[in-house]
């Protein structure tokens, strides 16, 4: 399996040094009803650079930024090798408060207070969720504490696994640099779920927790020192997302996720009835379908436009 083959690997890289990051994932918020932020982006490789670390200058996760870049080699993409970066983004549907999570896209939207006299600003950033048979559940909660240099006491569901593993863990794991959850912790309402950082640093952006909400260092330090217990949390599965910039309608794809342990076949109708309801009936023509289909197909998380002209001044 691919992810195991790269969490194989990626003891190689834990050593590491890390990269300067380059761009703050920190935007404006969008007015006048528009949706989008950021911009898609292209660099050019060193030789040095694997995906991996361009991922986590660039505040990327690892299954987005190869979504976007196929045929280029993980771990030796070359010197002068163009890169994709998907630094742009349509805002979840929904309330744009607190903290939102969204599962298939493995990102989350902070929307902080807004200060006096200034603009509302959006900030966001990739994560790890929870693999198969520990999904991350779709929930409203809250964050209830905030703790710095957390310690783990693994559940025993976790102990078993690991031990059968060959891998036993003891029953409490202090704070440090053996420590999974990272420097900085907040504990959600749901019993036993942390929004937390990682020793691993080069993990993120894959399905690789028991559940629980991953985040870079850089990352949680800064959502700690910003989010406040009581803070609102939504947890969403918006494998779709649409939305309008300067009079165009975007759609954004995700591939879709198995949640809550449910078989179910690949479904577009939520995304077709999206689209349906964002553009008024008589400039229903304006919509490319042909690009809608290639945009849910290829679901490599990029905002795609598909309508034909300007039809929302």
């Amino acid at each position: 399996m691919i992810v195991r083959s790269f969490l194989a690997l990626l003891s190689m890289f834990l050593a590491g040094g890390v990269p300067p990051v380059i761009q703050a994932a920190t935007f404006d918020m969008p007015e006048d009803g528009n949706a989008l932020i950021g911009k898609e982006q292209i660099i050019t490789s060193n030789y040095e650079d694997t995906l991996l670390d361009i991922a986590r200058r660039y505040d990327l996760g690892y299954e987005e930024l190869v979504a976007v870049n196929p045929g280029v080699n993980v771990w030796l993409p070359g010197e002068g090798t163009s890169i994709i970066l998907p630094t742009r983004f349509i805002l979840p549907s929904g309330a744009r408060k607190g903290i939102v999570i969204n599962i298939p896209e493995m990102r989350l939207y902070y929307y902080p207070a807004i200060k006096k006299n200034a603009r509302a600003q959006v900030i966001t950033y990739p994560i790890s969720i929870g693999r198969d048979e520990w999904a991350t559940p779709l929930t409203a909660t809250t964050v209830v504490k905030k703790t710095i240099d957390p310690v783990w006491i693994p559940p025993e569901s976790i102990r078993k696994e690991y031990q059968t593993a060959g891998n036993p863990l003891p029953a409490t794991i202090p704070a440090g640099k053996d420590n999974p959850l990272g420097k900085f912790a907040l504990a959600l309402g749901i019993p036993g779920y942390l929004i937390h950082g990682t020793n691993h640093a080069y993990g993120i952006g894959l399905r690789s927790t028991h559940g629980c909400i991953r985040l870079y260092p850089e990352d949680i330090e800064a959502l700690f020192d910003s989010v406040q217990v009581g803070t609102q949390v939504r947890i969403i599965n918006q494998p779709y997302k649409s939305g309008w910039s300067n009079g165009i309608l975007f759609l954004e794809a995700h591939p879709q996720f198995e949640l809550d342990r449910e078989k179910s076949a690949e479904n577009f109708t939520p995304a077709i009835r999206q689209i349906v309801a964002e553009v008024p009936e008589e400039l229903s023509k304006e919509v490319d379908w042909e690009t809608v289909q290639a945009t849910l197909l290829q679901s490599d998380g990029l905002p795609i436009p598909v309508t034909k002209r300007l039809i929302r001044e």
